[in-house]
Parts: C-alpha cells; structure tokens; sequence
C-alpha cells in the first residue's frame, strides 16, 4: 500500500495544480488525503479507482483550506468546487511535470531539492533532512519557502529542460538512493522508492532520449537495483558484495543497464552519471572485481564531481590496487572535514582498510564507531559483526556523490565499508 501510495502522491499532486494552481495549499491537502487512506483503505480496502479517489478527497479538503486563507473571497470566485460525483480524472501522469515545477530556477538548489523530495519521491522531512547532511529544522523552513515562491507558476512542460535537468537529476539520485539503502529503519531498503525512482527515470529518457546524462542514471539505478535480492540473508542481514550469490542478481537488468551505458559513452559527452554506471557496470562482471579498472574511472570522476565522498570510494579503490596504506593515505585528507567525519561512512571505509592491514583491534573499534554513527538497524548489524568477526568485505553500495553545488550536498556520501 505504501508504493501504491508514493507512486500516487506526485499524480494526485500534478492533477490538484494542473486544475486549480496554489502548489503550497494542493501539496498540504494531497498530504491529507493520504491520511484519510492510511486509515480507510487498510479496513475498508483500496478503492476501485485510487488515484480518482485520492483528487477528489484532496479536492475537497483544498477547497476547506482556500476558504480558511486570507483570501478566502478572491479565491471563492475562482476555484470551483469539484464535482464529487464526476467520472473519474483524466488518467494522465504528471509526475515529470511535477518534478520539473519544483526544480524552478528561481528557486535556490538549497530548496528545490528538499522541496521534490517531499512532493515527488514523498520524503520525511527527517528522511531529507538526513539524506542532505542539513539540520531538519532547516529543511522544513526551505520546504516552506519553496512552496510559497511557486505560487501562480504555470503548470507545463518546461520550454526547454536544461536549467533545470541537473537538480531534477539529483532528486531522482536521491530517491533511489534513499529506496536502495534506507537513512534509519531495521529495513536495509525501501524497495517502493527505488522502483519509482526508476519509474521516474524511464519517463524522463522517454523525454530526453537523446541526454547521455539521463540515460548514465537509468543505467546505474539498473546496474545497482539488480543486486537487491542478493543484498541480504533471509533474516535480513546485510551481505557484502563479494559474497553476494551472484545467481540471484537479475540479468535482465544487468544487460540493459550495460547496454544503456555501452551506447551513451560511445555516443554522447561524458558526464558523471555515466561514469558511475561505468563503475557499477565492472561490478557486475563476472569473475573477480577488475579493480584496476574502478580506479581508473574514480580518477576520471573526481575532477567532475569534487567531493568528499568520490576520494572516500577512491580510497577503498586505491587501497585494492595500491594496498591498504596508499589508501589510508588518501582518506586522511578528508579527516578534517568534520561532515564526513561526523557520518558513518568514513569510519566504515577507514575500519575496512585497517582490517586490511592487519590492524584487527583499531578495526573493531572503528567499526563499532561506525556502528554507533549510522541509524540503519541492517547497517549497526553488520558493522557490529564486522567489529567481532573481522575479515575484509568490499564497497557494495553505488557511489552518493556531492553534489555540484556548494549546498546542500545532495548526493551526500553513503559509501559501503
């Protein structure tokens, strides 16, 4: 019900706005009626038509909400009350133009962000919060902000995608990240956020095909996506990626993923999507992990996404090509950012490099550190383990990388110990 419900939200939300405008009051009453399905639908059972039912629930509560505002007799003349009764909306989905609204570029990247998150890939304001590195009080304020600034915006198509591509690029990033590896909860994924994530991306190489960018980002959700049964036992517990069976790895998305890459490189402007699938394209070989070749990508991918995270996979990658000193080498020069160092995902790196070395004891400390840090329930499993089994696991999670902006880090680093 939960992925009926998130694939709903951006479709209910494109319809209120498409008809009636006022993005901020739609977004509040849409949030509305999925409180009303989240305590009908589990008793009465899911409507015929949902997505009907959901407007015209979100309708009626809109018109409560415009009634109840300042300028309640201007927007009286101008809102028409729905017809409860009507067959039902049009069924066409307007998540993309959803998602293309809240990357307005009069918007600060700061708040298209948190804004698209919560109104396409229906976030927390906490699960953002995390996911951007950023104060949750702070998320809200730019949410809040966003909202009113997007007042009497016209609901289309952009005319052209480019100004706003990269921010709906991340979002989507995001989204999938999010689905793939959970920021808190005993569940190591959220399996309903990926695949619509993946959805959403399908739509927009639909839109774009000809965007080597777009198509990098399908490939890596697919490239990654495909592992997920192999992530974790049947209790649970989380897998790393060398002892993954690679027999429940799914093929079908491995060969698209890689086909996806494959023509986009040969064909278009390398960027750093591309790259990343690349990377997780030589993962899903098979045989042992060419780890020569990831280095070499990490070290075309640096100069375009600066940041902490893209040295922090570099470092694992230079420790498996160069030994465990080149890479503690490289991850010290990030211990004085006091972000990463404040993450579990540095600590990770650095317990597995230790482990590396021989140096079980400094490991196990580290990776309890790192347990403490991180509020995956699968994650803390795991890290604990690690702290009293020892031996070396490899990175399994796709590359967060920063973002291209100086805030917030939207692809804020998540890599795997």
């Amino acid at each position: 019900m939960e992925e009926l419900w998130r694939s709903l939200t951006p479709q209910v939300l494109g319809a209120l706005v498409r008809r009636y405008g006022h993005f901020e009051t739609c977004e509040d009453a849409v949030q509305e009626a999925l409180l009303v399905a989240a305590e009908q639908w589990p008793k009465q059972g899911v409507p015929d038509e949902p997505r009907t039912w959901l407007i015209r629930v979100a309708s009626r509560r809109l018109i409560d909400l415009l009634r109840n505002e300042e300028a309640r007799r201007r927007r009286e003349d101008t809102v028409r009350t729905p017809d409860i009764a009507a067959a039902p909306a049009n069924s066409a989905d307007d998540s993309l133009i959803v998602l293309f609204l809240c990357c307005y570029p009069a918007l600060p990247v700061a708040s298209q962000l948190p804004l698209t998150l919560r109104a396409v890939g229906g976030l927390t304001t906490s699960e953002i919060a995390a996911a951007l590195l950023t104060p949750e009080a702070t998320i809200g304020q730019r949410i809040s902000r966003a909202k009113q600034k997007l007042r009497g915006q016209p609901f289309r198509p952009p005319e052209t995608y480019d100004e706003r591509l990269p921010a709906v690029l991340q979002v989507l990033y995001l989204i999938f990240n999010e689905g793939y590896t959970s920021t808190a909860g005993d569940a190591l994924d959220r399996v309903e956020l990926a695949r619509e994530a993946i959805r959403l991306t399908r739509m927009l190489r639909r839109a774009l095909p000809d965007d080597g960018e777009v198509a990098g980002l399908l490939a890596l959700m697919l490239l990654t996506d495909a592992r997920r049964a192999a992530r974790t036992t049947a209790g649970g517990a989380l897998v790393p990626l060398e002892e993954q069976d690679r027999s429940l790895w799914d093929a079908a998305e491995i060969a698209e993923g890689t086909e996806l890459i494959t023509l986009a490189m040969r064909t278009t402007a390398l960027g750093p999507y591309q790259l990343q699938a690349a990377i997780a394209a030589v993962h899903s070989e098979p045989g042992e992990t060419d780890w020569r070749q990831i280095l070499a990508l990490y070290n075309l991918l640096e100069p375009l996404l600066e940041g902490p995270v893209v040295r922090l996979n570099r470092a694992v990658a230079t420790a498996m090509v160069h030994g465990p000193d080149a890479g503690l080498a490289l991850l010290y020069t990030l211990s004085a950012n006091q972000q990463v160092v404040r993450g579990h995902r540095y600590h990770a790196v650095r317990a597995h490099l230790l482990e590396l070395r021989g140096d079980r004891g400094q490991a196990a400390e580290t990776y309890l550190m790192a347990a403490k840090l991180t509020t995956n329930t699968a994650e803390q499993r795991y890290l604990r383990g690690r702290a009293s089994a020892g031996g070396p696991s490899t990175p399994e999670r796709p590359d967060r990388q920063p973002a291209r902006h100086a805030e917030p880090p939207a692809r804020a680093g998540r890599a795997d110990a």
